[in-house]
């Protein structure tokens, strides 16, 4: 991809660290064993790479105990673990109208045995207010799940207070950081998350295949699979104790080698640093793009209070349109439509056009805002 200017870091994050890649082949040459099922060298090496990966990814979310950790496929299958996993015949969960239809279409589909739920509206710059969740926790409230940022619009969720509320009121909390992991602090003791979903090919700048979902202890999550897992190979019940049982079957040892050395990158980078540059980033863009008259900007615009995600839209042009023209004219990549969040762009008033969302990642650069607005300017300027 010779002379792309990447911005869809929001779907996945490229590139990626040049020691991500170097790990992959090493563990694909060197290893191919299968963790945990051999006593052999090269399972016990394997094994190793994947406790590694645990005590990265403990050290980013701080927690003390890796084996609280349980590898996934991506966040989508994290969060329909923990979210159908949870939730029982009976039970109510509050979530709300920004979330990514990997929150909502599993809540929706639970409708099925008897779980209700509560769509908790935010505003039309994706703000949500903490108040209007304490206020939709009812009795048999059993999960509050929120989103730590917009996948849209990037706004920032209070999950800080949304925790208080959580702990307050003895309700599970289950966080999405799709969009935030690896960039954002996600202090899961500090701010009382029982449940979190990460992908490991966004932020965390692993290769895809990956995820992680962290259960706090004492929280009771039903396994969506068995199957193997090299313990307890007498019984034939699945084991009980995490992370074996929520990982059956042969792990992705190479990406999670891989995704081991993104979070590493990460730790040794510093999270406010890689903040710093995407918010920087973004800050730059949206005050560029301010300057076009014909643009218009969804979010909330300012520095601190959204993720590098901006979401635009050029009067009432197609976004498809507009994103097509910027990858095939000028070869930025960008993405446009609904973005697997259609109640958040009813919310934000975009469900009919869609928007064109660019994404910033700790590889992007100035110069490339530069290149992208001068980009935009042409368009305008032509239709």
């Amino acid at each position: 991809m010779d002379d792309i200017i990447y911005l869809d870091n929001a779907a996945t994050s490229f590139p990626k660290p040049e020691e991500v890649y170097l790990a992959i082949e090493k563990t694909m040459r060197t290893q191919g064993s299968n963790p945990g099922r051999s006593g052999h060298k090269g399972a016990i090496e394997a094994g190793r790479v994947i406790f590694e990966a645990r005590e990265n990814i403990s050290k980013l979310i701080e927690i003390e105990d890796p084996l609280r950790i349980a590898f996934t496929m991506n966040a989508t299958e994290a969060l329909n673990t923990a979210i159908k996993g949870l939730l029982k015949k009976g039970d109510h969960v509050v979530t709300t109208s920004m979330e990514h239809n990997s929150v909502l279409r599993p809540i929706k589909a639970l409708e099925n045995i008897g779980v209700s739920s509560t769509i908790v509206q935010c505003s039309e710059r994706g703000e949500l207010d903490p108040k209007k969740i304490e206020k939709a926790v009812r009795k048999n409230t059993k999960l509050i799940a929120v989103t730590h940022a917009s996948n849209i619009t990037g706004t920032i969720m209070p999950i800080n207070e949304i925790g208080v509320i959580a702990k307050k009121t003895g309700v599970c909390f289950l966080v999405d950081a799709a969009q935030t992991a690896g960039s954002y602090d996600v202090k899961v003791n500090e701010n009382n998350i029982e449940l979190l979903a990460i992908p490991g090919h966004k932020g965390l700048l692993g290769p895809q295949g990956t995820g992680v979902l962290y259960i706090a202890e004492g929280v009771e999550v039903t396994q969506l699979k068995e199957g193997g897992t090299g313990s307890r190979s007498e019984d034939l019940l699945q084991p009980t104790f995490m992370p074996d049982k929520y990982e059956s079957g042969t792990p992705n040892t190479l990406g999670i080698a891989g995704l081991s050395k993104g979070v590493e990158y990460i730790l040794n980078k510093g999270i406010e640093n890689i903040r710093d540059h995407e918010e920087s980033l973004a800050e730059h863009f949206i005050l560029e793009l301010e300057k076009i008259e014909e643009v218009k900007i969804y979010g909330l615009r300012k520095r601190g209070k959204h993720a590098a995600v901006v979401s635009i839209n050029i009067g009432d042009e197609d976004s498809a349109e507009i994103s097509y023209i910027l990858d095939k004219v000028y070869n930025i990549a960008t993405r446009a439509g609904l973005h697997c969040a259609p109640l958040a762009h009813k919310t934000i008033g975009t469900f009919e056009q869609g928007t064109v969302r660019f994404s910033f990642g700790i590889f992007n650069t100035h110069e490339e805002v530069e290149r992208v607005i001068r980009a935009i300017k042409e368009i305008t300027s032509q239709l």
